[in-house]
């Protein structure tokens, strides 16, 4: 009986003209087809980063939400003094921080992935949400906090200017509603291709 000599379970590695070893594009990220694609260890960890920075966010406007809630309707001044302090001293930075990474990650995955970035709707509509909100934090949120710290402080002395907090519903409000828009909009994947590609009918 003859035995045939069995192959190596790994695929050898092809090679260039000049006999030189080439890794597989699944391997390393390089162009294939004209398209820049991450490695297969590169997309999972912006994957890994982008899921985390975008729970991050969610959890920190929840915790804002809370805290404007405990400083509107707390019975205790002191308690929603401190409310209002917090909020001032910690949500922006934190919110931003998280928002940036999470569209950094989110550029990656699109540049470096099948999706790309103005190919589907959803993916575009992904990250004009996440653009938005985080110049929302720069533009609108931030600018305000010095005067909420202040309005903090005047609690405790019977003497608040109430004028700045009364809109503070609405970013916790814009920013989960958008944050679980997007969400849905990274599951279900609706909506189809933004533009044809080229040479198709």
């Amino acid at each position: 009986m003859t035995v045939r000599p069995t192959r190596d379970r790994e695929q050898e590695p092809r090679r260039d003209p000049g006999g030189a070893a080439v890794e597989p594009a699944a391997v390393t990220g390089e162009r294939t087809a004209g398209a820049w694609r991450l490695s297969r260890r590169w997309r999972r960890a912006a994957l890994v980063l982008h899921l985390l920075s975008a729970g991050a966010w969610f959890g920190i406007d929840v915790i804002v939400a809370v805290l404007v809630l405990t400083g509107r309707f707390a019975s205790d001044v002191e308690v929603r003094s401190l409310a209002y302090r917090a909020l001032a001293e910690f949500a922006a930075l934190p919110m931003l921080l998280s928002g940036l990474l999470c569209l950094a990650t989110g550029l990656l995955l699109g540049l470096g992935g099948k999706w790309g970035l103005v190919r589907y709707w959803w993916v575009a509509v992904k990250l004009a949400l996440n653009l938005l909100l985080c110049v929302l934090i720069l533009v609108v949120l931030q600018p305000g906090m010095d005067a909420v710290a202040d309005y903090g402080e005047r609690l405790l002395t019977g003497s608040p200017s109430s004028g700045r907090v009364r809109t503070l519903f609405f970013p916790p409000a814009v920013s989960l509603s958008a944050l679980a828009f997007a969400t849905i909009l990274a599951v279900y994947k609706p909506w189809g291709r933004l533009r044809r590609e080229r040479g198709s009918a």
